[in-house]
């Protein structure tokens, strides 16, 4: 198993995500990022919460111990998951972009496009 993944490569990761922006909408904590103005990822001294299309996300409780259904979210669409190391990298990253992917498609198309050309 991988060492534990450290939030700070959490945070590095999640902004170098297209037009992604830090926000702090609940004071000083927690991180929220947010694409188009929308959040894909809220980001705790723990654990990181992440937006997941229904199905997925309650396969992911199932597997993981360390996800669980979002804090303070809509459990149907947010897990939270623990950064306790007991997940590898790899599968945090493909929550990530999994989130980001998601926030994105829902956008308006002007949105969209405004991210798009953010990323050139």
């Amino acid at each position: 198993m991988e060492e534990a993944t450290p939030l700070q490569a959490i945070i590095d990761y999640c902004k170098r995500k297209k037009a992604a922006i830090e926000d702090y909408p609940f004071g000083p904590e927690p991180l929220v990022m947010k694409v188009g103005g929308k959040m894909f990822a809220l980001i705790s001294d723990s654990s990181i919460s992440l937006k997941c299309d229904p199905a997925i996300a309650e396969n992911l409780r199932e597997q993981h111990e360390a996800v669980k259904p979002g804090y303070h979210l809509n459990k149907k669409h947010w897990n939270t998951v623990l950064v306790d190391g007991s997940m590898e990298t790899d599968d945090i990253w493909a929550m990530i972009d999994h989130s980001y992917a998601l926030v994105v498609s829902k956008l308006t198309k002007a949105e969209r496009e405004r991210v798009e050309e953010a990323a050139k």
